[in-house]
């Protein structure tokens, strides 16, 4: 198989903090405030943390059954090859190479920049640092996913740390005194779209299944524990907020997470949340240089996207050319500026692709697979309700820019037939 050119050497702990690290990027510090705004009581809006975690958990479960039998290097890319035709697995990595993961990774790049900068005295450019952040990560990649994983580990880890530091002021703090009352005009779906959200990216960690050393075994329970982990965490989050800010003004705070350990712990506390949210920043930029080429590897070993992608360097045995190419994009991105742009085209495409491989199980099941999904097929079912949700109320609310991001994957279809044409001539 293809990918046993590439080094297994990722165990349970470093595939857990894969899955952790792709949930958790900077946004967590900020959107506890948007959650709030559009609920109308402290329950909901506490209850729509636990629901998006839910959710996930459902998806953790549906992606866990997935890789236990398909442990390859490219994970959703694989699956919807699989069950349905290659050119679906293409749309989806070109989606991923162009919007989805580089553009995710331009913003926490300018956001690592903005922090870091302002945290270190130093004048430079936000757009000079994220590349210099993007171009270092890149560089650790290209030397091998064991040295990729350790960097991510030790970044979500930090994370973690700097989480939990936030929720335990929160306990810490004094209460607000601040009475709530009831708000009207608002929605608990629409409150579940950032939460969903937000609980995206477990399922990049299916990415790198060709290099962990018991992939079958290993995967499944990272996915798990991974977003129960998360789920501690955000719910955490929500409440240390709640409690120190109080919910009218945790729904008017700009920086949720800064205002309360600024109340806390006074102008340490800010500065400890700065550089909370650059580790974030600069841990979720690592796991997307960690995962998403993989993805392009396994297209390009399929024939279907530039042969040279598929090369694996002889002594460190990881995809450079593919790590290469997301790092420029990334770079491109982040330097031009159009990143927060293309990240509005993201929610919808992503959870269609999420819709698309939990209905993976229905074909494998008709194919004659046994299924081990919890509940299935109602609960998968139900994740795949929540999606097309979260689509319709995306499309809903920005239907300009949902359809040119479903315009921009469906472009990838000509582009995969092409580069079909392309490989069968140069065979």
């Amino acid at each position: 198989m293809p990918e046993e050119r590439l080094a297994r050497r990722i165990g349970l702990f470093d595939s857990t903090m894969v899955v952790m690290g792709g949930i958790v990027g900077s946004g967590i510090f900020v959107t506890p405030a948007i959650v709030a705004s559009w609920t109308s009581t402290r329950e909901e809006m506490i209850g729509a943390w636990i629901v998006g975690g839910a959710a996930a958990l459902l998806g953790a479960f549906i992606y866990a059954d997935l890789s236990r039998r398909r442990p390859f290097a490219g994970g959703q890319y694989v699956y919807l090859r699989e069950a349905y035709h290659p050119a679906v697995g293409f749309m989806y990595g070109w989606a991923l190479l162009l919007v989805i993961q580089t553009g995710g990774m331009a913003v926490c790049a300018m956001t690592f920049g903005r922090y870091f900068g302002q945290l270190a005295g130093i004048a430079v450019a936000d757009g000079v640092l994220a590349g210099l952040a993007i171009g270092i990560l890149t560089l650790v990649n290209c030397l091998g996913v064991g040295a990729g994983a350790r960097v991510q580990s030790a970044l979500m880890v930090l994370k973690i740390v700097a989480i939990t530091a936030l929720i335990a002021a929160g306990l810490a703090g004094v209460p607000s005194a601040a009475q709530e009352s009831v708000k009207g005009g608002t929605s608990f779906v629409a409150a579940l779209v950032p939460v969903l959200f937000s609980y995206g990216g477990f399922q990049t960690a299916c990415f790198v299944a060709g290099e962990m050393k018991d992939p079958g075994r290993d995967l499944p329970r990272a996915l798990v524990t991974g977003v129960l982990g998360v789920i501690a965490l955000y719910v955490g989050v929500a409440f240390a907020c709640d409690r120190v800010l109080g919910k009218a003004a945790l729904e008017h705070s700009v920086a949720p997470a800064m205002d309360v350990a600024t109340r806390v712990f006074g102008a340490r506390g800010a500065a400890l949340i700065g550089a909370g949210v650059a580790v974030s920043s600069l841990g979720f930029l690592s796991q997307s240089i960690l995962t998403a080429p993989r993805v392009y590897f396994a297209m390009a070993e399929d024939g279907a996207f530039l042969r040279g992608l598929a090369r694996v360097h002889p002594r460190t045995r990881a995809p450079v050319a593919a790590i290469a190419l997301q790092g420029a994009v990334a770079i491109a991105l982040a330097l031009a500026g159009t990143y927060e742009v293309l990240l509005r085209y993201v929610v919808a495409i992503d959870f269609i692709f999420f819709a698309l491989v939990a209905s993976c199980l229905f074909v494998f099941r008709a194919r004659g697979e046994p299924i081990s999904m919890p509940g299935h097929p109602l609960t998968t079912l139900l994740f795949i309700g929540v999606c097309a949700a979260v689509v319709i109320s995306t499309f809903a609310r920005d239907p300009v820019h949902a359809l040119i991001g479903l315009a921009l994957t469906l472009a990838g279809f000509p582009v995969y037939l092409l580069w079909r044409r392309s490989d069968e001539r140069l065979r």
